[in-house]
């Protein structure tokens, strides 16, 4: 009997093992095809959009959308996750432009405070708009959880142009190679899998 439970332990020890092998094998196939997605500098399109959706959360997102609005890109901008008491005169002041006209075509919303927040809000303010392509601007490490949660919750007929913005704290050419733009990348992958086990 003793030896009979020995050998049962034994085998339960053994698929445990091949169990967590298999789940990392699975989890690390999926962080390769998740960096797949993470953009690299270049290769931005230059495609006008109806608004510009700037998510707030990193450095130069804001002045990017900013400058963006200058351009031309869009006719309007629209910025998610603001915090309660900013308005748009202190997000020009933010991104260090004079207010001119670009504060009759700035939007901010409020309500957000996660991606799917995020999403949420803006595909209220593009209905109320009536507008049919987003110029989608956030950090390169965030680009595929937001692509995810904005397809989710925009309806299919509106058009996504991806608008990433490079932080200096994220080297997206050779991330692998430095340990903090590693971690944020790990980070960015396991919020990605959770809301896509969301989406199921």
């Amino acid at each position: 009997m003793k030896r009979q439970g020995t050998k049962r332990r034994a085998r339960g020890f053994r698929t445990a093992l091949v169990f967590v092998a298999i789940s990392f094998l699975v989890w690390a196939t999926g962080f390769y095809y998740f960096a797949t997605l993470i953009p690299e500098p270049g290769g931005v399109s230059d495609e006008k959009t109806d608004a510009i959706v700037v998510l707030t959360g990193g450095s130069g997102r804001v002045s990017e959308g900013l400058s963006l609005l200058e351009q031309g890109a869009g006719k309007k901008l629209f910025v998610s996750g603001v915090y309660r008491g900013v308005d748009v005169q202190a997000l020009l002041k933010l991104g260090q432009r004079a207010p001119g006209d670009l504060k009759c075509c700035i939007a901010l919303g409020y309500a957000a405070d996660s991606t799917r927040g995020n999403a949420d809000e803006t595909v209220e303010w593009i209905s109320q708009e009536g507008f049919k392509s987003v110029r989608l601007v956030t950090a390169s490490y965030h680009m595929p959880r937001s692509l995810l949660e904005f397809r989710r919750a925009l309806p299919a007929d509106i058009k996504i142009v991806p608008h990433p913005v490079f932080p200096p704290g994220f080297y997206s050419g050779s991330w692998w190679r430095w340990r903090g733009s590693a971690r944020l990348a790990l980070s960015e992958y396991n919020k990605y899998l959770v809301a896509r086990l969301e989406m199921m």
